[in-house]
């Protein structure tokens, strides 16, 4: 299959994936379908599973990681309600989709990584893509990325049994949001966090199913 046909080939599957399977379930911010609409995701699955990368659900990228579900994804940046202003935090970069979908939405991007063969694969996908406003660092997700703090909003990709407190504490005090997994593989709820003056306000977005997010650097 040629280059061109190969690229068409994805960008139909990629047109049917946002019509169906995100906007056809009810996202319904168009800077978050027109971001989908225009990263193609097949460059940030292994080759062995880039004829699925259009289907909605998560898939491996290695390390005992997965790209997460599309829709899912969708989900959680909707709910950020992303400004052209804005600097994001990412824990849990893996394969770097929604690092790449962040900075299609926001001025700045932090994305953390604890494995440092994702990191590395991230920052070149993303690279590779022309995205300049994005930071790809190793580290454990768990403590956030101080050094850039506070931010507008955090988006965490792995779920914990509780809130971390150096996220919360990284957010902006007032207008800082952060979309989360929260609980047990077999209960995970997805929070939405808004701070107003200081305070948390959390609204339950839905049940999710994520990978645990796991304190520490590998190696």
């Amino acid at each position: 299959m040629s280059a061109s046909v190969e690229a068409g080939s994805f960008a139909n599957l990629r047109q049917r994936m946002v019509d169906g399977d995100v906007r056809g379930r009810g996202i319904r911010d168009e800077r978050v379908l027109q971001a989908m609409l225009r990263l193609p995701r097949h460059e940030f699955v292994p080759e062995a599973y880039r004829a699925q990368a259009y289907e909605d659900h998560p898939l491996p990228i290695g390390e005992g990681q997965t790209i997460s579900q599309p829709f899912m994804v969708a989900i959680m940046l909707q709910a950020l309600s992303l400004q052209p202003t804005d600097t994001v935090l990412e824990v849990g970069a893996g394969s770097g989709y929604a690092t790449a979908l962040l900075a299609e939405l926001a001025a700045r991007v932090f994305a953390i990584e604890r494995s440092p063969v994702l990191a590395a694969g991230a920052a070149r996908v993303v690279s590779s893509l022309g995205y300049d406003n994005v930071n790809v660092v190793m580290g454990d997700g768990s403590q956030g990325f101080a050094a850039s703090a506070p931010y507008d909003a955090i988006l965490v990709s792995a779920a914990t049994a509780a809130v971390p407190e150096p996220l919360l504490s990284q957010l902006r005090k007032d207008g800082g949001r952060m979309i989360i997994p929260v609980g047990p593989a077999e209960s995970q709820q997805l929070q939405l966090i808004r701070m107003q003056a200081g305070r948390h306000v959390v609204t339950l977005c839905g049940a999710c199913r994520f990978v645990p997010l796991v304190a520490g650097v590998i190696g």
